[in-house]
């Protein structure tokens, strides 16, 4: 007679639920790997095109118009795409942005 004995280490446990269920591990191990990469933030005020000779001429006191109005909200992106949108604060002697509005997933994807 052979040992029909059902009970399984921890080890195989976890062993049989992996083998049914791949992903499972491996998205939370994702998961913590994607948190922990630093990404460069940037805020943009706004735009300007200009012809190569005017930006030969900006010097010192120039003024570039940019395509925003005055107190239309700033752009907050990463990598250059907006991720959120808000006010410029003053925190501490530094400049900061204040989110007045977050960039859904669905919409970052639309825009891709």
């Amino acid at each position: 007679m052979t040992d029909t004995n059902t009970e399984e280490s921890p080890s195989a446990g976890l062993a049989a639920h992996q083998s049914t269920n791949p992903t499972a591990a491996g998205n939370s191990l994702d998961a913590a790997l994607i948190k922990n990469i630093p990404v460069t933030i940037s805020v943009e005020v706004g735009r300007s095109v200009l012809k190569i000779s005017d930006l030969l001429r900006l010097a010192q006191g120039s003024v570039v118009e940019l395509d925003r109005i005055a107190g239309e909200p700033i752009d907050l992106l990463v990598h250059d795409t907006v991720v959120a949108q808000g006010e410029v604060v003053l925190v501490n002697d530094r400049y900061g942005i204040r989110l007045t509005r977050v960039v859904t997933a669905a919409e970052r994807l639309k825009n891709l």
